[in-house]
C-alpha cells in the first residue's frame, strides 16, 4: 500500500480525509513533519481563541456582569442579544478550600464526637515520589492501596541525521 504524500498547506486537509491506517503509512520523514505543522497549528490557533475570547471579554463582559446582577447572581449564565446574534456567556464558580482551615475544621469535628466525613470529602493521595523513597517494608503496607495504570501517550517525533561514512 502506497502511502500518500501531503505537501505542509494541504496537511489539514488531507488528513481529514485519510484513515488512521493511511496516516500511520505514512513515511518517517512525512510524520515528522505532519507532526512538527500540526503542533505550530494547534499553538496558533490556541493564541487566537485567546485573543479572540479576551475580545468578547472587551465587549460583552460588562453587560454580561450587569445582567448577572440584575437577577442577584454573580456566576452562572445570562444571554445577551447583538442585533441578530444571540451571545451566551457561562461564568461557572470556582471555589477553592483553604487546606489547613479544613484539617483544623475538621479536627474539632471528630473532637466532637461526630463523623468527618459527614461534613467534609477526603481524598488520600501519596506522591510517587515520596512512595518511591520509602523503606520495602513501609511500601508493602501501603501496596494494596495503590494502583498504577497507564496516561495517555505523547509522541514528539525529530528527524535523527543519519552518519554515513
Amino acid at each position: 500500500m502506497n502511502a500518500p504524500v501531503i505537501s505542509t498547506q494541504d496537511t489539514c486537509l488531507s488528513l481529514a480525509e485519510m484513515s488512521v491506517a493511511q496516516i500511520a503509512a505514512l513515511p518517517a520523514t512525512q510524520l515528522q513533519e505532519v507532526h512538527g505543522n500540526l503542533l505550530s497549528l494547534q499553538s496558533a490557533v490556541k493564541g487566537l481563541l485567546e485573543r479572540f475570547n479576551a475580545a468578547l471579554d472587551q465587549r460583552y463582559a460588562e453587560q454580561a456582569h450587569a445582567d448577572r446582577q440584575a437577577s442577584g447572581r454573580d456566576f452562572g449564565v445570562c444571554h445577551l442579544n447583538d442585533g441578530p446574534l444571540r451571545i451566551t456567556i457561562d461564568v461557572p464558580k470556582l471555589v477553592a478550600w483553604d487546606q489547613a482551615q479544613l484539617a483544623g475544621i475538621s479536627q474539632h469535628i471528630a473532637a466532637s464526637g461526630d463523623k468527618v466525613s459527614d461534613y467534609i470529602d477526603i481524598e488520600y493521595s501519596v506522591s510517587e515520589s515520596r512512595f518511591n523513597a520509602w523503606p520495602a517494608t513501609l511500601k508493602e503496607s501501603f501496596a494494596k492501596a495503590r494502583t498504577v495504570k497507564p496516561g495517555k501517550a505523547s509522541y514528539r517525533l525529530a528527524l535523527v541525521q543519519e552518519n554515513h561514512q
